[in-house]
């Protein structure tokens, strides 16, 4: 029982999605990964990485400039990703990820990710929200060029429908199934939010893109 329930969980974490129907992969990184092992990360299937670089209005990744050199010299494709803080001010967010992100021609997309965290227990109202959410998309996209992908995950998007409100591609999560719970087709899915892989000592968001 012991060896099944082994081989089970070696499983479990270790899953994705068929590169036959998914042939583009990748992860998401931030500083509680630690060193990655980029070269490693490359020869072993990521063909991309969102790369955490702000968290609201005062927090950045400390490993943010690493990661996204690591990832370049290891040619693997690498975007910001920002975590949307309800806490705080849109411009204020703005203002601290566009002084830490540099512009550049080569990188993917910004993410950002939405969802409702311990150390933000407000739920200001829908209106406000989306509000404040086109003013921080137009200051980000000003800077860098590029429409964002919102990340959202299944309970701010059921709170605050960001997905039909808000003109731009989606990225949904659901563990090992496909998600259905935006009003518009995903781009990107996390399919696993718990992979172990070589190159990173703790687990990954493991990441697909529709074809």
């Amino acid at each position: 029982m012991l060896l099944g329930a082994l081989v089970l969980w070696r499983m479990i974490v270790g899953w994705a999605p068929s590169r036959d129907e998914y042939p583009v992969q990748g992860i998401v990184a931030d500083a509680s990964h630690g060193v990655l092992d980029w070269p490693m990360l490359a020869a072993t299937g990521v063909d991309f990485a969102y790369i955490v670089a702000t968290d609201g209005s005062k927090d950045r990744d400390p490993r943010f400039a690493a990661n996204m050199a690591g990832a370049r010299e290891a040619g693997v494709r690498f975007g910001p990703l920002h975590r949307y803080d309800l806490c705080r001010l849109a411009s204020d967010q703005a203002t601290l990820f566009i002084t830490t992100v540099p512009r550049s021609d080569v990188a993917l997309p910004t993410a950002v990710e939405f969802g409702f965290t311990k150390s933000c227990s407000s739920k200001p109202d829908r209106a406000l929200v989306l509000s404040e959410v086109a003013t921080f998309l137009s200051q980000i996209e000003a800077h860098l060029g590029k429409s964002a992908v919102l990340m959202l995950s299944p309970d701010f998007e059921e709170h605050y429908k960001l997905s039909s409100a808000i003109d731009r591609n989606v990225w949904l999560e659901k563990t090992w199934l496909l998600p259905d719970y935006a009003a518009k087709p995903w781009v990107m899915w996390t399919a696993n939010p718990k992979r172990e892989i070589e190159g990173v000592d703790e687990p990954v968001k493991w990441v697909v893109v529709r074809p």
